[in-house]
């Protein structure tokens, strides 16, 4: 038997003693009357409370114990002497003793008791009661080492967060961080809304979805890989500002920045264009740094980035000339193809046009701080988005560049049915040529946008953002991560 094992039995004998005397050791209910966090806020002696938490020490010899507990707002400490303590029922143990055979780091108790300081000064809950709430069958782990190995501390999240108090605060400011976009959203104006996670075609960005089957309409479906089709259909019934936060799913690689199921936030405006979108983007970000952070300049993958600063902006065709000298807007795809190999770039897949120059791209884009806005990009690397007046071989599209990396995206909304069609119809040819990200042809959204959607600025951004101003891998920045099973 493993040390683990006879821990455990152990425990499972301390259950068997709270049942011989009576006690239930999974209560339905409490008494406590208030948080740890509000009864230390408002300390008093004398003051009377029921606390409950988490038992995380607990220590003592003789007449008197200790244990600190913690409800999740707040910890205080629980002094237990057996002289204020009831005795047993008859044939059962007292109290003080019962607490003393059966309680255990981990356990959740109630103590019902008065505001008491200690001679050391420790504001504390002196006990004349107390109850279990229930008993832990597994020790937790020792509260100042926590989890040491990277992978069973994603494993066992619940027990690295109750254990590493920078952890928690990291998923308190994750909360914070969705709430300060809500309500930015909802402070402009925009209506919420939740949009279909099952699709018969999945659309809206370049991605490979999950596959599954509807067994009620006996029907083969996928899981959205973005929000875009369903809210621009929207703004065809006339809403003139939505915003949706959801999850989306792209079956693809896995890395610092990418994850299969993540959380995505987007948004549409009617009768706005890129111009005001860009202040309405660095508005949003600003917003973000400071009521999340307190802070506008962060850290970020070997990079300094300050929000608050003017924003730069790159023209993608002359990075590109500049940096491999051929010209996105006429290169053939075997110049491009040739720009790649010659620049000792090993993309690991089949290049076409679109996939070699927005290789070219992403190569320059490591060295790019920001925060920047990336403009001037080809119609055929964004066949959602509005062509240029002046050039229509370009789309009005903005593209935030943070540490690197891409990290959110807008642009004026193409509400053209007939280039639509045009541009779908090139991404289904580039699709059947063997480019499992190309866009499909969507009838049905093509037919909505014939009934005619007004002009408008789309934007949408996902939880990598969080996880960059976190300076964390995307996976650590989730509550639970998706991982193996044990053992494959």
């Amino acid at each position: 038997m493993n040390s683990g094992d006879s821990m455990r039995a152990e425990r499972l004998k301390k259950l068997d003693i709270l049942k011989s005397a009576g006690i239930n050791p999974y209560p339905a209910s409490t008494k406590r009357t208030g948080s740890i966090a509000d009864f230390v806020a408002k300390f008093a002696e004398g003051q009377e409370a029921t606390l409950a938490g988490r038992v995380m020490s607990v220590r003592g010899q003789g007449g008197i114990m200790f244990a600190d507990i913690y409800d999740g707002t707040g910890r205080i400490q629980v002094v237990l002497q057996k002289d204020d303590l009831p005795a047993g029922k008859a044939g059962a143990p007292e109290a003080f003793d019962l607490f003393d055979q059966t309680v255990d780091q981990g356990d959740f108790i109630e103590a019902t008791g008065a505001g008491y300081t200690t001679k050391r000064g420790s504001q504390s809950l002196k006990a004349a009661s107390w109850a279990m709430l229930a008993k832990a069958l597994s020790p937790l782990p020792g509260e100042w080492q926590g989890l040491q190995d990277p992978e069973l501390k994603l494993r066992q999240r619940y027990l690295d967060i109750l254990l590493d108090p920078e952890l928690r605060a990291m998923f308190e400011r994750r909360t914070k961080f969705w709430q300060t976009i809500r309500q930015f959203y909802i402070d402009k104006g925009f209506m919420e809304v939740d949009t279909p996670v099952l699709e018969t075609s999945p659309g809206g960005a370049d991605a490979r979805p999950f596959e599954t089957r509807h067994n009620a309409l006996d029907i083969d479906v996928n899981l959205r890989i973005s929000l875009e089709l369903w809210l621009k259909r929207l703004l065809v019934a006339g809403f003139p500002k939505v915003f949706e936060i959801g999850r989306i799913f792209r079956n693809e690689g896995q890395s610092r920045e990418h994850l299969q199921d993540y959380t995505q936030w987007e948004s549409y405006e009617a009768y706005s264009d890129l111009k005001k979108g860009g202040e309405f983007v660095k508005e949003l970000y600003r917003r973000i740094a400071t009521e999340v952070y307190g802070k506008t300049k962060f850290e970020i993958n070997g990079h300094v980035v300050d929000l608050a600063k003017e924003w730069e902006v790159i023209d993608f065709c002359k990075v590109i000339k500049d940096k491999f000298g051929i010209d996105p807007l006429t290169a053939t795809e075997s110049e491009a193809i040739a720009a790649v190999e010659k620049a000792g770039l090993k993309p690991g897949e089949t290049l076409n046009l679109a996939r070699a120059v927005d290789y070219l791209w992403k190569s320059v884009r490591k060295s790019v701080a920001g925060p920047a806005f990336l403009v001037g990009v080809p119609a055929y690397l964004e066949p959602l988005a509005k062509r240029y007046d002046k050039n229509p071989k370009v789309v009005e599209r903005l593209q935030v560049i943070l540490a690197g990396s891409e990290v959110g995206k807008g642009f004026s909304e193409l509400n053209d049915p007939i280039d639509q069609r045009a541009r779908f119809e090139e991404q289904q040819k580039m699709r059947d040529a063997g480019d499992p990200e190309a866009q499909r042809l969507d009838e049905e959204y093509v037919e909505a946008m014939e009934y005619g959607m007004p002009p408008s600025f789309g934007f949408g951004m996902s939880e990598r953002l969080f996880s960059f101003l976190e300076n964390r891998p995307i996976h650590e920045a989730q509550l639970f991560p998706l991982l193996r099973p044990k053992g494959k």
